[in-house]
């Protein structure tokens, strides 16, 4: 039986197993059951498509046809984009340019899913007559001045049919519509526990991948692209470290995007949990996550999962003490965990604790130091190429290998497009934080469900801000922060739309009437 047919065999048993174990508490009360079912099943038809399809392109199409069937029984289209955004890995194959161009733009899942799914659903809200106008609110602006710094950059470096490509076309699916159905659709409690519910049982089943994947030594994903007739494009393929050991990252491709999803996931666990009543259930989903996470074995989501935990310890009650009790905790824990057999082989991978691996610390530190050599030649805006400056021979001979990767986001955006560019990028994330604060300070203390939602996702920002800074913005990690930032944005338009001031500067007469909804916000803590 070809590799990828058996691994089909494991990969349908262990999502059984756990969209199982995952229903009833799911369904308790973030997601209606026929939503479950229904994600549930097309989750499974997409993933029998791909591996029995043979073609990349028939996939595409049966994928596709079977999406707009059932579309319309979809009333919440961000949930239904999160919860099928893992289930094929991030392949593409190029669209040809029907003889005027070489190449249209690059196919994949996640286009797929934004052409399918995220598209109809900005058509629908464009058509809305309380729609909150884009460009109108800071994050938007933001946003706005990003995209038009980088066409603009890219306009100087390339064609403009290039561009338009690149810069227009595939900003809008990749980065425009992620975003914006995500801070334009959800408007109350319930739309936001179904999608972010969505996301984390999503993310349960890639926690089971992974631990298998560790486990068996086998990428359950390895053999799916060269069954479709396309290649990895720089990713997949077995990767271990020097501890021993399987890297997991079964369907994202590469183990730093694998430990960033569940990184995110388990910061947007700390809200949903509240709506699983079992005690046990969300202990143990926790701790599938929690194992997800560690088979990845990459640092940077690590660290950014703890940064995550004490955002979200920080922005409770009781901050100060608890911050002081889990660090007295961890002082006293690290030394005793190192002398144990496995989990001391962990510690000594963390970043300025242990002592194995420490060559790819380095490399990024001496990649930043050359970037920021570099960057003066074209300080404002970039547009500067690494590879083609002298620095790039020491990094090269210093790294290893030829290739040069860019292994932390802001370098890239600095090299892209300049300081202008990175202040941009990280004033989006800004604004959306000191909203986020501000709608946490008026949804209220305690548990307040409200007030929850607003910590799990200051929190979740925090970790991806974290991660970030150790990975370039590969595979599924830009669609993700760009989807997270958007439900961050709609929390806080949700929460301050009932404040005398938004945060984003207009006032409450300001907001269209619509554009609250909010029924039901319990306090699911307490049940």
């Amino acid at each position: 039986m070809p590799e990828h047919l058996r691994a089909l065999v494991y990969i349908l048993v262990l999502a059984t197993v756990v969209f199982a174990f995952a229903r009833a508490p799911a369904t308790a009360y973030a997601i209606a059951p026929s939503n479950f079912v229904r994600r549930r099943n097309l989750w499974f038809a997409i993933t029998l498509i791909a591996f029995l399809s043979g073609s990349f392109w028939i996939y595409i199409l049966l994928a596709a046809i079977v999406l707009l069937v059932t579309l319309q029984a979809e009333r919440n289209k961000l949930a239904l984009y999160l919860a099928l955004l893992f289930a094929v890995p991030p392949v593409s194959a190029n669209i040809g340019g029907l003889g005027l161009l070489q190449t249209l733009f690059a196919m994949d899942h996640s286009r797929l899913l934004s052409l399918v799914v995220l598209l109809p659903a900005f058509l629908s809200l464009i058509m809305r007559p309380d729609r909150l106008r884009f460009g109108s609110i800071w994050p938007d602006r933001f946003l706005f001045g990003y995209l038009v710094l980088n066409f603009g950059v890219y306009l100087y470096l390339t064609s403009f049919t290039d561009v338009l490509r690149q810069r227009v076309f595939l900003a809008f699916l990749d980065i425009f519509l992620p975003y914006y159905v995500a801070s334009r659709s959800l408007k109350d409690m319930q739309s936001f526990r179904d999608a972010l519910m969505s996301f984390v049982v999503a993310a349960l089943v890639l926690s089971a991948f992974a631990i298998f994947e560790t486990v068996r030594h086998w990428s359950l994903y390895n053999a799916l692209p060269a069954a479709l007739g396309v290649s990895w494009g720089g990713m997949g393929g077995y990767i271990s470290r020097e501890v021993g050991g399987l890297r997991a990252q079964v369907s994202t491709g590469h183990p730093i995007a694998l430990g960033y999803v569940l990184c995110v996931a388990l910061g947007l666990a700390l809200f949903v949990r509240a709506s699983v009543p079992s005690p046990w259930k969300r202990r143990l989903g926790l701790a599938l996550l929690a194992g997800g996470l560690l088979a990845a074995l990459s640092r940077g989501p690590w660290v950014a999962a703890v940064a995550t935990l004490l955002a979200f310890v920080a922005t409770g009650p009781g901050a100060g003490r608890r911050l002081a009790k889990y660090t007295v905790i961890a002082l006293v824990a690290v030394p005793l965990l190192r002398m144990l057999p496995g989990v001391g082989a962990l510690i000594e991978l963390l970043p300025f604790v242990g002592s194995i691996e420490t060559g790819n610390i380095d490399y990024r530190q001496r990649l930043l130091d050359v970037a920021l050599d570099v960057i003066w030649e074209s300080p404002w805006f970039g547009g500067v190429d690494i590879y083609s400056v002298e620095g790039n021979a020491a990094l090269q001979q210093y790294h290893g290998f030829i290739f040069i990767d860019v292994v932390n986001t802001y370098v890239g955006i600095l090299l892209g497009s300049g300081f202008v560019g990175l202040f941009l990028f990280l004033g989006f994330f800004a604004a959306i934080g000191l909203a986020l604060r501000r709608a946490m300070a008026q949804a209220g203390e305690g548990d307040d469900e409200r007030r929850l939602l607003g910590r799990a996702l200051f929190a979740t920002l925090i970790g991806i801000l974290v991660t970030i800074a150790t990975a370039s913005s590969i595979s599924v990690i830009p669609t993700v922060y760009w989807c997270v930032a958007g439900v961050a944005v709609a929390y806080s338009r949700m929460i301050l739309a009932q404040a005398p001031l938004a945060a984003f500067g207009r006032r409450r007469s300001d907001v269209p009437s619509g554009s609250i909804g909010w029924r039901d916000g319990g306090h699911l803590g307490n049940r």
